[in-house]
């Protein structure tokens, strides 16, 4: 009995790598999908709201986007619209949804570097030593304990400042591990009405978050290729950065980058706006700003009034947010390594060297030819669902750009127009979420599967660019 089901699963796998390997999109998008459906599901059964009326399809399909996409976007108050078990499986599927992203990022890397012979091409498939679809058990292991580990950790940090904040110990240990697992996995999902807005200048608690954000969109690869490169007990810290990968530099430069310049202009656009920054000390004004600069990167809480903010600040978090986060993590956007390839490109150009370098490493052209199909892949689909956005509502193009992007690159940030959206507006966010989380990863497989070999070449002309 035991040999037969044995026996049945490894086929059900062998089936399920076969399908990776040739239609890895299409198993991707299914996948998620699925799991999207299922928990819109369990948000229409009476009990999941608060009043025991159940929720509309519509509101349910989007939280349930929303959630496994793990965006935080929502069109009704989490804290009490939902019941407790609405929150749960809030909650839940945030977890199977950042969960899955890691793994569905991870293993389709792992098809692309099989398929295209190149088995140092992601970093996930030759920092986990595993050579073919078949041995994923231990990636999913690792993925799940390090997650865990991180979300806990958060969870633990931020407690004690809640139990002194909330009514009751049950209430804190509750409200810390819904924040540790929304944190880590960039959902911006909160359990109270107010969110983090009161405790603008708490440093115990917005910091612990801000930071599991930082992590968390850093990409599963980038924090294991970390964890390997760190200096065990008795070695010595000198140059163990050395021992980082391509991927992981350029991912820690450009997130670091992107942070400091994020989190000064909004820090001077906001400077003495009465509405956000202006009433804070000198302290919170520096925390509010460097929470400000991370969460655009697909965290999505936010400590101030973002739509009481400038236009010039909306525009900032605009660029940011399409930028988004590591590849292979919980964060949305076109990736900070598609930004440091096509900045290393520029500069290239502007040098006159033949090669794209970073690091003492060479880029590969066609590492560049991807990183312009899913830039001008983003933002074709960005124009579009603003097109569409525009066509159902009466809103100015600066609050769409801002709530379209936010939903594209799986942010949560909002100016405060989601609530009142019509149902239409709703299903573009909604489907807008579902792409902007799928379709990154896949569009990235798809091109890197499709290297055709062509024994007869053109004759080479250049046009005239510029």
């Amino acid at each position: 009995m035991a040999g037969s089901l044995r026996n049945r699963l490894f086929g059900l796998r062998e089936l399920v790598d076969e399908l990776a390997f040739r239609a890895p999109a299409r198993l991707a998008v299914t996948v998620f999908a699925c799991v999207v459906v299922l928990f819109a599901a369990l948000l229409t059964v009476p009990f999941a709201t608060a009043d025991g009326e159940g929720a509309r399809l519509v509101d349910a399909l989007f939280t349930a986007v929303s959630a496994v996409c793990v965006t935080g976007l929502v069109v009704q108050d989490t804290a009490t619209y939902w019941s407790l078990y609405g929150q749960i499986v809030i909650l839940a599927g945030i977890k199977v949804g950042g969960f899955g992203i890691m793994t569905v990022a991870s293993l389709l890397g792992m098809i692309v570097s099989r398929k295209i012979g190149l088995t140092q091409k992601l970093l996930t498939a030759s920092e986990t030593k595993t050579s073919r679809l078949g041995d994923v058990g231990s990636l999913i292991r690792v993925i799940i304990v390090t997650a865990t580990t991180l979300e806990l950790s958060i969870a633990l940090l931020i407690f004690p400042r809640l139990v002194v904040i909330e009514e009751n110990v049950g209430t804190a240990a509750w409200h810390a591990l819904f924040y540790g697992i929304s944190a880590f996995n960039n959902a911006g999902f909160v359990p109270t009405t107010e969110g983090l807005m009161p405790h603008v200048g708490d440093w115990a608690l917005v910091l612990p978050i801000a930071l599991g954000v930082f992590i968390g969109a850093l990409g599963f690869p980038v924090i294991l290729n970390i964890q390997r490169a760190l200096p065990r007990p008795g070695q010595r810290w000198h140059n163990w950065t050395k021992r980082l990968s391509l991927h992981s530099k350029l991912t820690l430069v450009t997130s670091g980058a992107l942070l400091a310049v994020g989190a000064l202009l909004l820090l001077v656009l906001e400077w003495a706006n009465p509405d956000t920054f202006g009433p804070l000390t000198l302290g919170e004004k520096l925390l509010a700003a460097l929470f400000a600069g991370i969460m655009p990167r697909s965290g999505g809480f936010s400590t101030v009034d973002v739509g009481a903010m400038t236009e010039s600040s909306w525009l900032i978090q605009d660029a940011l947010m399409f930028v988004g986060g590591g590849s292979a993590s919980t964060a949305g956007g076109i990736k900070v390594t598609t930004l440091a390839v096509m900045l290393l490109a520029i500069v290239a150009e502007a040098r006159g060297d033949r090669d794209i370098e970073a690091f003492g490493r060479r880029i590969p052209r066609d590492v560049l030819r991807l990183s312009i199909a899913v830039v001008f892949t983003g933002a074709s689909i960005v124009l579009v669902s603003c097109i569409a956005l525009l066509e159902v509502t009466d809103l100015p193009l600066s609050q769409v750009l801002f709530e379209v992007l936010s939903a594209f690159a799986t942010v949560g940030l909002s100016t405060g127009i989601t609530f009142d959206l019509p149902d239409a507006g709703k299903y573009v966010l909604a489907l807008l979420m579902f792409v902007g989380r799928t379709g990154a990863v896949t569009v990235v497989a798809v091109l890197a599967l499709r290297d055709r070999r062509r024994i007869v070449r053109f004759p080479e002309e250049r046009p005239i660019i510029g």
